[in-house]
């Protein structure tokens, strides 16, 4: 048998040596601290003794350069080399590859796998990148308030050479020694150091967060195992802006996890208790009727040695072996890893181990995200389709989908009237007490002249379809999980709408004016998922306009006059603009409140315009804001707000606009109030 040293410092460089331990391969590992041994050490003390008697897992502990691994490879003559040490730890991994060139070792690298867009799946208001911890610390010396930094202790005193950082961190570390000292030679205080040993679920994160009223949160983009999805999940929950440490890009020579098991079974001439001992099928169950599911969803549920899934779905079937309620991907991984340690894995046909997931795999489900995880992981995937609560009620009704606006309202949030006003149909899955709020906007927002087709108990016997327009629905026609289709004859036809004057409600209270509000939403650059602060929003010009730009957009219209709160509601009530909200209050008071903007528009400060701008930039530094000012002393504020820095790097124009106005026979122009547009910041790529 080869002889075998695995430089550990990650998740995985742990499971590898389990593994290899099960398998009943004597090896190395090598661990740096004193943290790490006592994590291995966990492991080892409950090993099996080799066939002499000898422990399958050696340790060794303590750093070593370059010249001492060559030293140490050499003395102890290691035939294969693995490096599991951190994506971060780049100059580990050079002195490792040095070390092996002087020596006939075969060398491979497992690289963890990084998420290389996780925001896209679950968006977080506020992301921004840094190739260096350095880069980092400087941008976050232009913040204010508390910053938790989850980068480990290594780094630290990047972040503590700053005198405008230093008091304001709260440090996540290992519970180690090392650590724990590297932390007091920094002089960070005992109650700003969190010695904690993950993994860390978003509640857990989002817990912290709130506890120690944290503003930013430091990361390194260490992909699933290294807990990042969980962190950005936290911090979207929470508002915060997260600003992440991007790794190296992946050398060319190295491997998956799976393909490192793969390498050193055709080196070892072995097989390794792992994913290739194990089918996982994942199976959308349609609506839930037996009837309404695929063939081939029933043979993998009949097949089953092991059926996962909610419990309301699971509850009916049985299983081979077991069955247990586990719908989550932070619940089914760990138990599959548990299963190969087990033994379950090692019989002679593979384990089959199918996961339940409601509608279709493809159609708001988990099903993709826990695919995407498991092959990287070398699990063997199989997805089988299901037919969603969309398709059957469409079929039921007679109508198409495919040129319909689909939403789930099943445990989210959803700007639903937005669709329903420019969309001829909508399909809406719903979940418990949504009716009543249908109901109540369809009214609210004058859309009474839609068709609703309400399906309840699809595919089940005591399936009811009731159809009624949009004045005469009621909360009692719903069940507790419906899909519903809402046919609007008469949808909204304009595109990248942009509203003339005489079409907003208006009273003695001041307004944006069209031309205006066309050059300073333009300047505001939106984008699909905006956070927009309508500052003296006054009777909702802009709010509205920026509103009907899309429906994941969200405004907070800011209006301290009553009068004007009440035009603001009376025009998002005529355009149908329920993702507004209005606060009545005067700002920046008015503001601390709410959550983080990417966006502002500020068309009235009261004399208060520098602390205004201070206000958010304090909740995001890259926040893109313009400001429209009419009078000389509002220019004169924006100009101090531009010397002390609050505006890095403004654009200032003037706009003047001049319409014509009939005198008699002839046509003379009249010039309006003369307004500058300023605007500044915002990521705009």
């Amino acid at each position: 048998m080869k002889k075998i040293v695995i430089f550990a410092g990650t998740t995985e460089g742990r499971r590898l040596s389990e593994i290899l331990a099960d398998a009943g391969i004597a090896h190395t590992v090598c661990v740096a601290t004193e943290y790490g041994e006592i994590v291995m050490r966990e492991q080892t003390d409950a090993e099996a003794a080799g066939t002499k008697g000898q422990p399958l897992v050696s340790l060794h502990r303590g750093r070593m350069d370059r010249q001492q691994m060559e030293e140490f490879l050499r003395n102890e003559g290691y035939e294969i080399v693995v490096d599991a040490t951190h994506p971060y730890a780049q100059v580990v991994t050079e002195n490792i590859r040095d070390a092996v060139k002087t020596q006939s070792s075969i060398y491979l690298r497992l690289e963890r796998e990084i998420s290389e867009t996780p925001e896209a799946e679950n968006p977080v208001v506020s992301i921004r990148y840094f190739e260096s911890n350095a880069d980092c610390a400087k941008a976050l010396e232009n913040t204010e308030g508390n910053i938790l930094l989850t980068t480990g202790s290594k780094e630290l005193s990047t972040y503590c050479a700053s005198g405008r950082l230093h008091d304001r961190l709260y440090v996540r570390i290992l519970p180690g020694r090392e650590s724990l000292e590297l932390c007091m030679e920094q002089g960070i205080k005992g109650r700003q150091i969190l010695a904690l040993q993950g993994p860390f679920s978003t509640e857990m994160n989002a817990a912290i967060l709130k506890q120690y009223d944290i503003h930013h949160m430091v990361t390194k983009n260490s992909g699933r195992t290294g807990g990042y999805q969980e962190k950005l999940e936290a911090a979207k929950i929470l508002g915060i802006p997260v600003y992440v440490i991007q790794p190296a890009k992946k050398a060319v020579d190295t491997y998956s996890f799976a393909e490192i098991c793969g390498k050193l079974e055709q080196l070892c001439d072995c097989k390794l208790s792992g994913q290739g001992s194990m089918e996982i099928c994942l199976a959308g169950i349609g609506m839930g009727s037996k009837d309404g599911q695929t063939q081939e969803v029933q043979h993998a549920i009949e097949t089953a040695d092991i059926l996962l899934g909610a419990e309301r779905m699971i509850e009916r079937y049985s299983a081979k072996i077991e069955k247990r309620p586990y719908y989550m991907t932070e619940q089914i991984l760990p138990y599959l890893e548990q299963l190969q340690k087990n033994g379950l894995t090692e019989q002679k046909d593979p384990l089959r181990v199918t996961v339940l997931f409601s509608g279709d795999t493809g159609f708001y489900s988990g099903a993709k995200k826990l695919a995407d995880i498991l092959k990287k992981d070398g699990y063997e995937v199989q997805i089988f389709p299901g037919i969603s609560s969309v398709i059957y009620l469409a079929a039921r009704v007679g109508k198409s989908w495919e040129d319909a606006k689909i939403i789930s309202m099943h445990g989210r949030s959803q700007n639903f009237i937005y669709a329903v006003a420019n969309h001829e149909k909508t399909f809406l899955i719903l979940g418990k007490s949504a009716g009543k709020e249908i109901c109540e906007k369809l009214k609210y927002y004058h859309l009474e002249q839609v068709t609703v087709s309400v399906g309840n108990h699809l595919s089940y016997p005591d399936e009811e379809i009731v159809i009624k327009k949009g004045n005469e629905l009621q909360a009692e026609d719903f069940g507790d999980l419906t899909t519903i289709l809402i046919e609007n004859p008469k949808p909204e036809k304009r595109t990248g709408i942009h509203l003339a004057d005489e079409e907003l409600i208006r009273g003695s209270v001041p307004m944006t004016k069209e031309e205006v509000r066309t050059v300073s939403i333009a300047k505001l650059k939106l984008t699909k998922n905006a956070v927009i602060y309508d500052v003296g929003a006054g009777t909702g010009s802009v709010s509205i306009e920026a509103a009907l730009q899309g429906e994941n957009l969200r405004v907070y219209a800011i209006e301290k006059n009553p009068e004007g709160a009440e035009l603001i509601r009376k025009n998002m009530q005529k355009f149908r603009t329920d993702q507004i909200q209005v606060i009545e209050g005067v700002a920046p008071e008015a503001l601390e409140a709410l959550e983080m903007p990417t966006h502002a528009f500020i068309g009235g400060s009261t004399g208060q315009l520098k602390e205004i701008i201070q206000c958010i930039k304090k909740k995001n530094p890259d926040v893109r804001i313009v400001i429209n000012a009419i009078s000389l002393e509002t220019v004169k504020e924006a100009m101090e707000a531009m010397e002390e820095g609050l505006l890095a790097d403004p654009e200032i124009i003037q706009l003047n606009v001049a319409k014509s106005k009939k005198l008699g026979r002839y046509h003379m122009m009249t010039g309006l109030n003369p307004i500058y547009i300023i605007s500044d910041g915002g990521d705009t790529e």
